[in-house]
């Protein structure tokens, strides 16, 4: 019969078995320090007995005194080799621990690289936990995901590369990515991982209320599928780079996200029809580039959206007969940039925004056709500049606008045709200025507002 330990045991889960439990480091620790403060006490009680008289001292006390130093280096000797036996069986418990693991590993990434479907999608599943589990490896298990979606992926079931059940393994691991990804969460989270999805293709994807705060890149990748969501998502530390993507006639929505930290750049990004939006989300302290982007068609949304600090950038994107929209979205701080941009056809709409502070610039920029409007946009404070600005048969209206506040400048601006108009706006406080603007061939409406000074330009 099988004599019963007396030692507990615990589940040890890399393992996949019952093995004897370890004494924590913390408590053999204790112990020693135990001991040593045993042995001080006694070493000191012997230095004060040595120290008397010798006299005083017979045959039995000596013996005593013997016995008590034998006992002090046998204390520390046991405690020494109890330390050093533990130690020794953490090690062995290690290296069995990371043997298993890496044993996981390789199950998981043959059953990733099988042609079967289902067996794919129990890799996925594998090398998730596997990720959880190993905590000194989890980056690397976590690369081997996104290496996984990276791979050459057609999305066309009429191609005859397309390979069935691949969009269901692919779909998977984005899931399991963005539930690892929420906070707070029980399980481990990989918040702070760095996920690389460069030149990836996403027929699709969820990656709502997930947190980065980690380095992320998207960069160079094709986004082909009818959705893509980041609604709620928290941009809070880090990097998250859509470097050059490219986004198809397909949704990409940024609802209610927060931009909180960190950059997010669209740098080059080439919107194809697309329908962007980031409706309702928080916009600050953190960075947003669209820098050299191109928007041909489509849309871009940022209706109800709030600007409380740092920077959102247009600088050099061209705008081809696309719809941009601000739309009661509320400037507190911050700005919002579209230096040297150019707009052919299309809209830019601020209607109903409301300005409190921040600033935005469309310096430079070029208009040939479409229409700039801050229908019923409030102004107590901030500024809007069009300063150097170039307008080709260009609507830019504030109808019904309110200014209590703030500046809005035209200064140096080019009206060549089309119409710039103020009607019914109301102006109880704040500057327009038109200063050194050139008007040839341009209709324009003062509505409410006098006509500028001369030698001025401004107007109130």
């Amino acid at each position: 019969m099988t004599r019963r330990r007396w030692w507990p045991r615990r589940w040890r889960h890399a393992g996949g078995r019952y093995a004897p439990d370890l004494w924590p480091v913390w408590i053999v620790a204790g112990l020693a320090v135990v001991v040593v403060c045993v042995a001080g006490g006694v070493a000191y009680w012997l230095v004060r007995r040595l120290t008397e008289p010798t006299e005083t001292l017979g045959v039995s006390d000596g013996i005593r005194l013997s016995i008590a130093i034998l006992t002090v280096f046998g204390a520390v000797l046991a405690g020494v080799y109890a330390y050093r036996k533990q130690r020794i069986s953490e090690g062995d418990a290690h290296r069995a621990d990371a043997t298993q693991f890496a044993e996981r590993y390789s199950t998981a990434a043959g059953q990733l690289g099988h042609e079967g479907p289902a067996v794919r999608l129990a890799g996925v599943y594998a090398m998730a936990r596997l990720a959880d589990d190993w905590v000194e490896q989890r980056q690397v298990c976590v690369d081997v995901l996104c290496a996984y979606l990276r791979m050459p992926y057609e999305w066309n079931p009429e191609s005859d590369q397309y390979r069935k059940g691949e969009r269901e393994v692919r779909q998977t691991i984005i899931q399991v990515i963005r539930d690892h990804l929420q906070e707070p969460r029980e399980e481990p989270s990989w918040s702070t991982c760095a996920l690389d999805f460069t030149r990836a293709t996403f027929d699709g994807g969820d990656f709502s209320g997930c947190r980065f705060r980690g380095r992320v890149s998207f960069a160079d990748a094709d986004f082909v599928g009818d959705l893509i969501s980041f609604d709620g998502a928290g941009f809070l530390d880090g990097a998250v780079t859509f470097h050059g993507a490219r986004f198809g006639v397909g949704a990409v929505t940024f609802n209610d996200a927060q931009f909180q930290g960190g950059t997010v750049s669209f740098d080059e990004a080439q919107f194809s029809g697309s329908a962007l939006s980031f409706c309702g989300a928080l916009l600050g302290p953190g960075d947003i580039t669209f820098h050299r982007a191109s928007l041909s068609g489509g849309t871009l949304t940022l209706d109800e959206a709030r600007f409380r600090g740092g920077t959102v950038g247009f600088d050099y994107a061209q705008f081809g007969n696309a719809t941009v929209t601000f739309n009661r979205a509320q400037f507190e701080d911050g700005s919002l940039a579209f230096r040297r941009a150019r707009f052919t056809g299309g809209t830019l709409s601020f209607d109903h925004a409301h300005f409190t502070g921040g600033s935005v610039a469309l310096d430079d920029a070029e208009f040939t056709g479409g229409t700039v409007t801050f229908y019923a946009a409030r102004f107590d404070g901030g500024s809007v500049t069009f300063d150097y600005g170039q307008f080709t048969d260009s609507t830019v209206t504030f109808h019904h606008g309110r200014f209590n506040a703030g500046t809005v400048s035209l200064g140096n601006a080019t009206f060549n045709g089309g119409m710039v108009s103020f009607v019914r706006a109301q102006v109880d406080g704040g500057r327009v200025d038109f200063t050194d603007a050139q008007f040839s061939g341009a209709n324009v409406r003062w509505g409410r507002l006098r006509p500028p000074e001369a030698g001025t330009g401004r107007t109130t």
